[in-house]
C-alpha cells in the first residue's frame, strides 16, 4: 500500500472511532435526560379534578392486592373520595395460573373501602401497561370522557403521561407515596434504571404509530 493510501485509511479509522465516541456520548446523555425525567415526573403530584381515576394494576395473590397494588388502590380511594373524579378505572388483566384479573380484585377492595360500585370501570385484560392504556382511552372515550388522573409508582408516571397522550387521553400524574417500592432504595434505583430505557423506547414506538 502507497504511503498517501495508508494515511487515507488511518484518517478514515479516526473518522470511525470519532463517529462512534459521538454516538455514544450522545447515547449516554439521552439516557441521563431519561433518568432525570423520570425522576423528576416521580416527585410531582399533579392531581386536580377530572373525569375518571386510573389505576395502574400490579400483582394479586389469591384474590388479594399485593402491597404496591394495595398502595396504589389506597391513593386512588383517597382522590376518589375528595371529589377528584366521578369515575374509578381499574386496569391489570389475569397473571399466569391466576383465577382472576388484577382489575377485579383491585374492584372488591375499593368497594369495601367505600367507593360505590357504580362508580368503577374496569380493563381486566391487559398485561400490560401500554395495552391497559390504550383499553382504558377506549373505554373512556366511549362514554365522552377525556380527562385522566393517572395513578402509580412514582417510576411509572412519565412514560404513563406519554402513553395517554398517544392514546388521545388528557392525563394529570398522581404517585402514591405508600408503595413498598419506594421505601426499598435499591429496588426504587432498578424500577427507575428500567423506566429510563423504556421511555425513549416508548416515545419512538407511539412516533413510528403515527
Amino acid at each position: 500500500m502507497s504511503e498517501e493510501g495508508a494515511e487515507d485509511g488511518a484518517r478514515a479509522r479516526r473518522r470511525a472511532r470519532s463517529i462512534g465516541a459521538w454516538l455514544v456520548t450522545g447515547m449516554l446523555a439521552a439516557w441521563l435526560v431519561s433518568v432525570i425525567a423520570v425522576l423528576g415526573w416521580g416527585s410531582r403530584d399533579m392531581a386536580r379534578p377530572a373525569d375518571a381515576i386510573v389505576v395502574l394494576g400490579a400483582a394479586q395473590y389469591a384474590g388479594r392486592p399485593s402491597p404496591v397494588l394495595k398502595a396504589r388502590l389506597d391513593h386512588a380511594v383517597t382522590l376518589w373520595k375528595s371529589g377528584m373524579a366521578n369515575w374509578l378505572v381499574l386496569t391489570g388483566g389475569r397473571g399466569t395460573g391466576d383465577t382472576t384479573s388484577e382489575a377485579a380484585v383491585g374492584r372488591r377492595y375499593v368497594v369495601r373501602e367505600g367507593v360505590a360500585d357504580s362508580a368503577i370501570l374496569l380493563e381486566g385484560e391487559g398485561r400490560t401497561t401500554t395495552a391497559s392504556l390504550q383499553s382504558v382511552a377506549a373505554i373512556l372515550h366511549a362514554r365522552g370522557l377525556n380527562e385522566a388522573i393517572l395513578v402509580s409508582d412514582p417510576f411509572h408516571m412519565l412514560r404513563l403521561q406519554i402513553l395517554a397522550r398517544h392514546y388521545g387521553m388528557e392525563s394529570y400524574t398522581s404517585p402514591t407515596r405508600t408503595s413498598p417500592i419506594s421505601a426499598n432504595r435499591s429496588e426504587s434505583i432498578a424500577y427507575v434504571l428500567s423506566e429510563s430505557v423504556k421511555v425513549p423506547v416508548t416515545i419512538a414506538l407511539a412516533f413510528l404509530e403515527k
